[in-house]
C-alpha cells in the first residue's frame, strides 16, 4: 500500500489550496485521514473520511476545509479554504482498512501513511 499526498504550497492568508491523497493497493474499505505538524509540535488531526463517506473533522477545520472523494481515482481531496498563518504545516494523508469510527482521529491507529506535503501560509 502506498500513499502520496500532494498540493502543498506557499501562499497568503485568506488563500485557499487543494491537496490531494491518492492511495494504491486499497481498493475499497478504508478510511483515509489528514493529519498536519507544524514546526516543534505534534501530529495534530485534521480531517477523516470513512469508506462509508462519513466526514470527520477537527474544529479549527469545520467551516474552512472540506473533504471529497473520487472512488474512481482511489483519491481523497482536502479542499483548505481562508488559511491562516496557524495552519503553516506538513500535512500528511493516511489510510487504514481496519480502523474503527471511534479512533480515526488518532493517528497512532493508522497504518499506513503518505510522505507528507508542506503548506505555508504567511501574512
Amino acid at each position: 500500500v502506498q500513499l502520496q499526498a500532494s498540493g502543498g504550497g506557499s501562499v497568503q492568508t485568506g488563500d485557499s489550496l487543494r491537496l490531494s491523497c491518492t492511495a494504491s493497493g486499497f481498493t475499497s474499505g478504508y478510511a483515509t485521514g489528514w493529519f498536519r505538524q507544524a514546526p516543534g509540535k505534534g501530529r495534530e488531526f485534521v480531517a477523516a473520511i470513512r469508506w462509508t463517506g462519513s466526514m470527520h473533522y477537527a474544529e479549527f477545520a469545520k467551516g474552512r476545509f472540506t473533504l471529497s472523494r473520487d472512488k474512481a481515482k482511489n483519491t481523497v481531496y482536502l479542499q483548505m479554504n481562508s488559511l491562516k498563518p496557524e495552519d503553516t504545516a506538513v500535512y500528511f494523508c493516511a489510510a487504514d482498512s481496519t480502523i474503527i469510527p471511534s479512533s480515526i482521529r488518532t493517528a497512532s491507529q493508522y497504518d499506513y501513511w503518505g510522505q507528507g506535503t508542506l503548506v505555508t501560509v504567511s501574512s
